[in-house]
């Protein structure tokens, strides 16, 4: 273990490495092109490959990969080795500058929302420089953007690093009306707490729904789940801490900061958290902590589940986002300092946050919605649907003093006194925690609780920095024009607390008092996937898109088409999935029971005539009446899938689903776990969810 410091990274082509491979004024013509946002001359872009290639060469590496990361949520890659023949029929290894800097993978199978047709195949790929390369599975990856011929953005980082740009452009502009003259760049940056679940690998793969969906779409209440909350922080099992502890090594290898691990509240459930970094590189790190989750599971007899509700009954999982801004000269701007009520640069910024929030509720709820997630916002054990900001007492207190122009009193920072006296004082934070927040302040950072477990970053934070910009512009436009800067910066600050002071709420977001009091502030209740993502396309959000070059309204318009096909192809899949396991699977195993029961009940009367049955009898109905209706529910659901297909309209056809097949899909599970629940286990088919929750 005393070896980390040396083996962290090794598998990146980082700031070290490039130093110590790079000509210098390679190095520094890179650098500059980062910074100023321009493309690298090719006889630089041919120094740098080599160097790539002779370092990954070093390290047994023989193919390279344009690493990116489609519409599809997942990553993709096409490798190409190094080797080029030569006159004498041998080979040398080779890597230039133009295979670095862009690629032609066929785009002909990737979502593109309508923006090509099939048969039009071609895409490319162009080198991300601000993201490093890294080693996996003998192949050099290079970070990439991902386009079409047209030049349309296909893929998630794209739209990510424009809104970075807008960020930057717009923060700087604030920052320079306050005399900082010396920060370069504002960046986002990012730390995404991953949870997830850890089960038996050979009972995941007597699941048919976890193999092809990713959750149970069957299975029993057992007698025992959460309820105890005994596995929240409690001892990690050794199985367990020996797949952390390899799962820690690689990432490490890979550069990325995982810091924290520990059992979270559901059985087999649990949670990474990393140090936070820049959104871009903490964005490619949680696709490869996902990709190294799922692959390192199976090595320790393990399955990696990423859906974000596995099983029924029990916490599903979340990502939580820890967004922030800082300048380059790592300056946090949403750190309030001793005293945030007296820090009006920290107030702007805090009041942008919340403008943005506030105005673009729609927008952030659609940026998670999925059918995974579905199943959990809005459950008492994930933010509510209903988008609102928590700020904790000291700063409601704050933003209500300046709405109300009333005087702050200052709080004194209090201790928590324990009680024992070997014991030290704790100092109070200014504020709880409340974890039923969407949208939670926590220091210095604001925690984005919603996206599932399985998604993309990149989604949720483009339109993050892309609302801020907007906000921050707003404020930079009235403060440029100004001959009194603190008069309008004073009735800027004011005035939008005013206006957007309905999106704080501290309270618990779980219940139905804030339902209700969200509708009396006017705040958007947007409470699933095909209720949220049209949203996505109003427009005013295509012209917010716009106007900071993130997304053009094709692209928008693309996006939606694809996430509501893939909303329509998940639920499908799903239905399908239902209806193969009832038939061949479900109803086979009750009639099979009821067979043994019939045949007990003979057996009884061969032995005595006399003998009550009584309960055979009352069993055998009690099945044959469940397997009808898991018979006729299945031909339902089935009718319905037929129904859904003749809709035409993606749109109307994603709200079939909504509307009509899952409710079936539910009514066909109840009369399912029904039968599992008055079914012998030696007859039942799947593992159960005591198998599947305690076995580890």
């Amino acid at each position: 273990m005393n070896k980390i410091p040396e083996m962290f990274g090794e598998l990146v082509f980082g700031e070290a490495v490039m130093r110590e491979r790079l000509p210098k004024d390679t190095y520094k013509a890179l650098k500059k092109a980062i910074a100023d946002g321009k493309p690298l001359d090719l006889e630089v872009a041919n120094s740098i490959a080599n160097a790539m290639k002779d370092w990954a060469v070093s390290k047994g590496v023989t193919h390279f990969t344009h690493w990116f990361q489609p519409m599809t949520g997942a990553t993709a890659e096409k490798h190409d080795s190094f080797i080029s023949p030569t006159a004498e029929g041998k080979i040398i290894m080779e890597f230039s500058g133009k295979e670095l800097i862009k690629g032609e993978p066929d785009a002909s199978s990737f979502p593109s929302g309508g923006i090509r047709m099939t048969f039009e195949a071609r895409g490319y790929t162009a080198w991300d420089p601000t993201s490093f390369a890294f080693i996996k599975d003998n192949a050099l990856c290079i970070p990439t953007a991902f386009c079409s011929y047209g030049g349309e953005a296909l893929d998630k980082k794209t739209p990510l690093l424009r809104s970075i740009d807008a960020l930057n452009v717009q923060a700087l502009r604030i920052l320079r009306l306050f005399g900082n003259t010396t920060a370069k760049s504002v960046i986002s940056t990012v730390g995404p707490e991953q949870e997830y679940f850890l089960i038996n690998k050979a009972l995941y793969e007597a699941r048919r729904d976890l193999v092809l969906t990713g959750r149970t779409l069957f299975g029993a209440k057992p007698p025992r789940g959460q309820e105890l909350e005994d596995h929240y922080f409690g001892a990690i099992k050794s199985r367990v801490a020996d797949y952390m502890a390899d799962l820690d090594l690689e990432l490490w290898k890979l550069g990325i900061l995982s810091k924290t691990k520990h059992n979270e509240v559901a059985p087999s459930q649990h949670e990474l958290a990393p140090i936070y970094s820049t959104t871009n590189t903490a964005t490619d790190h949680n696709q490869l902590v996902m990709e190294l989750m799922k692959k390192i599971a199976p090595r320790h007899g393990l399955a990696c589940l990423l859906h974000e509700k596995p099983f029924a009954g029990i916490n599903g999982s979340g990502k939580h986002n820890n967004w922030s801004i800082s300048t380059d000269t790592g300056i946090n701007l949403l750190d309030p300092g001793s005293s945030p009520e007296e820090n009006a640069q920290f107030m702007l910024f805090l009041t942008a946050v919340l403008k943005a929030v506030d105005d673009y509720q729609d927008l952030l709820r659609a940026s998670v919605a999925s059918a995974g997630n579905d199943h959990r916002l809005g459950a008492a054990e994930a933010p509510p649907a209903i988008i609102s900001v928590f700020l904790g007492d000291v700063l409601t207190d704050i933003v209500n003093s300046i709405v109300d122009s009333k005087k702050y009193n200052k709080k004194e920072q209090g201790y928590i006194e324990i009680g024992v006296g070997s014991l030290p004082k704790i100092p109070k934070d200014n504020t709880d925690r409340n974890r039923t927040s969407p949208f939670a302040f926590t220091g210095n950072k604001f925690e984005f609780r919603m996206p599932g477990s399985a998604f993309s970053i990149a989604g949720p934070n483009f339109v993050l920095n892309t609302i801020v910009a907007d906000a921050l512009c707003t404020f930079a436009d009235a403060l440029e024009k100004t001959k009194d800067f603190n008069a309008t910066l004073q009735s800027i600050i004011a005035e939008n607390l005013a206006k957007h002071r309905r999106i704080v709420y501290n309270g618990n977001g779980y219940t139905e008092e804030w339902v209700k009091e969200a509708a009396k502030r006017g705040l958007l209740n947007l409470t699933s996937t095909i209720d949220s993502l049209p949203e996505f396309k109003s427009r005013k959000n295509i012209e917010l898109f716009k106007k900071f070059k993130v997304l053009t309204e094709v692209e928008v318009l693309s996006r939606y088409d694809i996430l509501v096909e893939t909303y329509i192809k998940t639920v499908k899949i799903e239905a399908l999935t239902m209806i193969d396991m009832a038939r061949k699977n479900i109803i086979p195993a009750g009639e099979a029971y009821v067979s043994v029961l019939s045949k007990t009940a003979k057996s009884k009367m061969v032995i005595d005539k006399g003998i009550s049955v009584e309960l055979e009898k009352t069993l055998i109905s009690k099945l044959t009446d469940l397997l009808l209706k898991i018979y006729r529910r299945t031909e339902a659901l089935e009718s319905k899938l037929t129904e859904a297909e003749e809709k035409g309209d993606i749109t109307v056809e994603a709200r079939y689903f909504r509307a009509e097949i899952i409710p079936t899909m539910a009514k066909l599970r109840a009369a399912a776990d029904e039968l599992e629940v008055n079914t012998a286990e030696k007859y039942w088919p799947f593992p159960s969810y005591v198998d599947l929750l305690f076995s580890v």
